[in-house]
C-alpha cells in the first residue's frame, strides 16, 4: 500500500541523495571545514526558569550534533563551513528572548535562528525574526507560531500541531472504553491551543468532556485545579502541559484522589516527568509523541538514522540518561543546515526558500514543509506511549 509517509520518505530520500551526492563529489577535494568560513545560528533557550526542564535538553542535543556536523563540516557552495552555535539563556523571559532575537538578528553574520521551548518565549521571537528577516526555528508548542502564514514568513516550526496530538489522544481515550474526560490544560498559548484542540477531537471519538480547567503557571495552584478536575468524577483526565507542569499536574490528581486513567499531550514528555517524586503519579499514565521515543524513526542504515543512533549513545555517555524530547534541537539543525546545502548560500532569503520547500526524515520525525505550511511535523510521526516500570513504553 501506498502511504502518505511512504511517499514523503521517497521524497526526503531523494532530495537527500541529491544533497549526498554533491557532497560526496565536494569530499573527494575537501574533507574538512574551509577556515574562517561558517554557518552562525543563534539559538534563545530556557536554560533556566520555568522552561529549564525542556530547555537544557535542548542546549545537550545541539552541542552533540553540532560536533558530528563539525566532523567534515556543512558543504555550502564550493566550502564546507564550520556550524558556529550562539546559545543564550532567556531564563524563560519572553522580554529577554526577543532582545537576545533582536541583538542577533541585526548581525550581519548570523544567518539563522532556532529556540525556545515556551510558546510565550516563541512568540515574542516571531516579531524581531520577522522584522529582520531572519528565519527562525521554534521548538515550542503552540499552533499560533507557525500561524497566520502571512505573518510568519520566515517563521517555522518542529513541534507536532496539537490537532494531531489531540485526534491521537481522542482516539486513545475512546479505545480503553472511557465515556467521559476532563481537559486539564495549562494557562498559556500552549493551553489555549490544547482546548481548541481537544474539544473538537473529543466530540468527533464521540467522547463526552466532562469539564475544562485551566492549570495555573505557578506549581503550588495545581492543586486547586486538581480538586476541580477531580470533582467532576469522570473516568480520565487529559493533561495538556509541559514539563514540569505536567508532572505537578499528575502528583496533584492523585493526592486529590483521581484514581483513573491519565493521558499527556507532548509537551509532557520530558526527563522530568519521570524523576522519583513523580512515578507514583505516572505510572500506568498514557502520552501521545513523535515516535523518537521509542527509538530512530527511519531506517538504521541511513545517514539520520546513524545520527539519531550517535545522538542517543552520546547522551546518554554524558549526561546518564536519554531524553525524548532532545531531537526537535537536533532536527532544527539538520533543517537549517540542509537548506544551507541546497541553497548552495548562506543567505537568509534563500535559506528560507529552502526552509519552505523541504521534505526531512528527521530524528523526531518527518517533516513536510511547503509555502503554505510552516509546521511541519507529519501526523503519522506520532506514536502512543505507557509509563511501565517507570520508563515510556510504545504502544502504537
Amino acid at each position: 500500500m501506498i502511504t502518505r509517509r511512504g511517499v514523503l520518505a521517497a521524497a526526503a530520500g531523494t532530495l537527500l541523495l541529491s544533497a549526498c551526492g554533491r557532497e560526496d563529489e565536494r569530499d573527494a577535494a575537501v574533507t574538512r571545514p574551509t577556515p574562517g568560513h561558517e554557518l552562525v545560528i543563534g539559538a534563545t533557550l530556557e536554560l533556566s526558569g520555568s522552561g529549564a526542564a525542556l530547555g537544557v535538553a535542548q542546549e545537550r542535543a545541539l552541542a552533540i550534533s553540532a560536533a558530528t556536523l563539525n566532523e567534515k563540516g556543512v558543504a555550502v557552495g564550493n566550502l564546507r563551513r564550520q556550524v558556529r552555535l550562539e546559545v543564550l539563556d532567556n531564563r524563560s523571559d519572553p522580554r529577554l528572548a526577543a532582545r537576545q532575537a533582536t541583538e542577533l538578528g541585526r548581525r550581519d553574520d548570523v544567518h539563522a535562528l532556532l529556540g525556545t521551548t515556551l510558546a510565550e518565549t516563541a512568540m515574542s521571537v516571531i516579531g524581531a525574526a520577522q522584522k529582520l528577516r531572519l528565519p527562525f526555528v521554534s521548538l515550542a508548542f503552540g499552533d499560533s507560531i507557525a500561524v497566520p502564514l502571512a505573518q510568519r514568513a520566515f517563521i517555522y516550526k518542529v513541534t507536532p500541531d496539537a490537532g494531531d496530538v489531540a485526534r491521537r489522544l481522542a482516539q486513545l481515550v475512546a479505545a480503553e472504553g472511557l465515556r467521559r474526560v476532563v481537559l486539564l490544560a495549562e494557562t498559556g498559548l500552549h493551553g489555549d491551543s490544547g482546548v481548541r484542540a481537544m474539544t473538537g477531537a473529543l466530540r468527533t471519538a464521540e467522547v463526552g468532556l466532562a469539564r475544562t480547567v485551566r492549570l495555573p503557571a505557578s506549581e503550588g495552584g495545581a492543586a486547586g485545579a486538581a480538586e476541580q478536575a477531580v470533582a467532576a468524577q469522570a473516568d480520565g483526565v487529559v493533561v495538556w502541559a509541559t514539563a514540569p507542569r505536567s508532572g505537578a499536574a499528575a502528583r496533584a490528581l492523585r493526592e486529590a484522589g483521581h484514581r483513573g486513567e491519565l493521558f499527556f499531550d507532548a509537551g509532557a514528555v520530558a526527563e522530568e516527568t519521570l524523576e522519583s517524586h513523580n512515578l507514583r503519579a505516572v505510572e500506568g499514565s498514557y502520552a501521545v509523541h513523535p515516535s523518537s521515543l521509542g527509538g530512530s524513526t527511519i531506517a538504521n542504515s541511513s545517514a539520520t538514522g546513524r545520527a539519531h543512533r550517535n545522538l542517543v549513545s552520546e547522551y546518554i555517555r554524558r549526561h546518564g540518561a536519554y531524553s525524548g524530547f532532545a531531537p526537535y534541537a537536533s532536527d532544527a539543525l539538520l533543517l537549517i543546515t540542509t537548506a544551507a546545502r541546497l541553497a548552495d548560500s548562506v543567505d537568509r532569503g534563500r535559506l528560507r526558500a529552502y526552509l519552505q520547500n523541504q521534505v526531512t526524515d528527521g530524528m523526531a520525525g518527518m517533516y513536510s514543509f511547503t509555502p503554505i505550511r510552516h509546521s511541519g511535523m507529519e501526523r503519522h510521526s506520532l506514536g502512543v506511549y505507557r509509563v511501565d516500570g517507570g520508563v515510556w513504553n510504545r504502544l502504537s
